[in-house]
Formats: C-alpha cells, sequence, structure tokens
C-alpha cells in the first residue's frame, strides 16, 4: 500500500484511516480486534481514536475506544503494524488545552491504550479560553520526552490553525502537522478555499472526517421513507435535497463506469483529491472494511472525477 506523508512530521500513513470510535460501542471487542486485524492486513497502518469515545452511550464513561485498542495490543497486536492518533480536549472529564490537562490526559490515553507513545496527539477542538502559547508548549514538551511523535488539530478554523502554526514558528514549537475537518462530496466547505490554501502552502496533511455523510453517500437513503427507524434518520434527511439526490445520480454512474459501488466511488473521490492525505472512515464489520479498503484501491478516471466533483459543486 502505497504512504502519504503526515505533513512534515516525518511520519507517513496508508490513505485511508480506521475511525477507531466504534470500538467498544457498536463493534464489540471480539469484532473491534477483526476489525483491526483486517485493516492491517490489508496493508494499512493508520488508527483515530480520542479519550472521549464513546461517552454518549449510555452507560459508558469516555475511554472505551482507547482501552480496546489497547486490549487488542496486550493480546499480540504488534505497535509497529500502527500508527496510533488520539485526541483531547473534548472529554468533560478532561476538557480543554490547558498545559496541565494535555498533559494529565496523554497519560490516561497511554495507560489504556497500553504503549508508551502516541503517533499523533491531537487538539480535539479550539480552546479560546487557553492561550496559544500555552498549548504548544505542553505538546512540545511531550514530543522531546518521546511521548508524542507529531501533533494534529481538528475541528480548527483556518484562522486559528494559521495562528497555531505562526507560533510555533515563531517559538520554536512542535506545530501542528494535519488538521481533521468534516469533508466528502457533498460537505466541501470547510476544506474547498481557505484551509486547502493554508495546508498546501504550509505543508499539513489533512485528514477528514465524515467521507459518507453518515451513510448517505452509500446510496442506500434515497427518500424519507428509508430513514424510518434509522438511528441515522435526523442527520442523513438534511442531505435529501435537491444536491444530495444530483450527487446520489452522479455516484451511480460512476459505479456503473467503473464497477465500483457507490460508497467505494464517493471514498475513491476523496482519496483523489488534491487536498487530501487520508480520509477517516469506520466499519463495524469485516465485509464493510473490505469494500472501504477496495474504494481506496479503485482508480477514477478524470471525467468521472469531474462529474462528481459538477455535481457536488
Amino acid at each position: 500500500m502505497s504512504q502519504r506523508p503526515l505533513g512534515r512530521s516525518g511520519l507517513s500513513i496508508a490513505p485511508l484511516v480506521f475511525g477507531g470510535n466504534v470500538f467498544g460501542w457498536t463493534a464489540d471487542e471480539a469484532t473491534s480486534f477483526r476489525l483491526i486485524d483486517a485493516f492491517v492486513d490489508g496493508g494499512f497502518d493508520a488508527i483515530d481514536t480520542a479519550d472521549v469515545y464513546s461517552a454518549w452511550v449510555p452507560g459508558h464513561e469516555g475511554g472505551e475506544s482507547e482501552a480496546t485498542i489497547g486490549r487488542w495490543l496486550a493480546a499480540g497486536g504488534k505497535r509497529d503494524r500502527i500508527k496510533i492518533l488520539t485526541k483531547v480536549a473534548k472529554w468533560p472529564r478532561r476538557p480543554g488545552l490547558s498545559a496541565a490537562n494535555i498533559v494529565a490526559a496523554l497519560e490516561d490515553s497511554l495507560r489504556r491504550l497500553n504503549t508508551d507513545y502516541v503517533d499523533l496527539y491531537q487538539s480535539h477542538e479550539d480552546d479560546a479560553a487557553t492561550p496559544i502559547d500555552e498549548t504548544l508548549e505542553a505538546f512540545d514538551r511531550l514530543v522531546k520526552a518521546g511521548k508524542v511523535r507529531a501533533i494534529g488539530a481538528s475541528n480548527f478554523t483556518p484562522e486559528r490553525l494559521e495562528a497555531s502554526l505562526k507560533t510555533s514558528a515563531d517559538r520554536g514549537l512542535a506545530r501542528y502537522e494535519s488538521i481533521q475537518p468534516k469533508f466528502n462530496l457533498y460537505d466541501r466547505d470547510e476544506v474547498e478555499g481557505a484551509l486547502a490554501d493554508l495546508t498546501a502552502r504550509e505543508g499539513v496533511g489533512i485528514i477528514p472526517f465524515y467521507g459518507l455523510a453518515a451513510g448517505f453517500l452509500t446510496g442506500k437513503y434515497r427518500s424519507e421513507a428509508d430513514l424510518e427507524g434509522k438511528a441515522r434518520g435526523r442527520t442523513v434527511k438534511g442531505y435529501l435535497n435537491d444536491k444530495g439526490l444530483r450527487i446520489l445520480a452522479a455516484l451511480d454512474q460512476a459505479a456503473e463506469a467503473t464497477g465500483g459501488t457507490p460508497a467505494q466511488v464517493a471514498l475513491a473521490w476523496i482519496v483523489a483529491h488534491p487536498a487530501i492525505t487520508a480520509p477517516i472512515a469506520s466499519a463495524t464489520s469485516v465485509a464493510q472494511l473490505e469494500e472501504l479498503l477496495a474504494g481506496v484501491r479503485l482508480t477514477l478516471p478524470a471525467d468521472v472525477i469531474a462529474a462528481l466533483d459538477a455535481a457536488g459543486r
């Protein structure tokens, strides 16, 4: 599997990141282990998680995803087979980006993950109440201590990312090497424009989430009747409009032309986008995962990419 550089960190990853929010939630432990095994056996190597996953589930506290990954490692998973990407700031138990919280949260994450370092430690969201230099100085100390290999950001505006990069450059501190925005064929505004320009200029990687738009881009939701009884029905309903249906029609045509499925085409389009390092996507079964991996390997002809671009613009 080809590798793509993660910013200027010296790290590289395969062009798909597994979204680990499902571990210990919609994928039980045995299924999670099978998913990680299949993912790495398929030539992929980056798993994204966060301390807060999955605190939103009744009966969960947070940390379930990290702990599942840690138990996979303890059960014989080789640490050098995966790059672990985790995050801090959103968990109510460890909120914000103060120096004290970053250090304490990392220690908790390392314990749950059963490892002594994280490959990419990310600010899960911006924290306007904490000075940028305080946050970056804390991250820099962790990098120098060998507990973190590189740092990244998630859900930052282009302006705040640029201010953070300037602070790192001015102070000689570790800098954000990646950014996680929402991005798919339908939701393009967060990336295309100011953020893509900034990341291209500064050499920052983009690892977007929501690549299949809550499942809408799989093509299985085409009317409100398809949403009845579905957990994601309310979210998907927002895509059932002229633009969304136009995109589904273009995906159908592209799938027929390439021999793929709409989901595979939607993922392949992101992978081919010049601004993107690697999208994040989740699966709750090995069959679902294998479909995603096939999508990453799917090469879209230029005319198909152009048609998809036009449908989603």
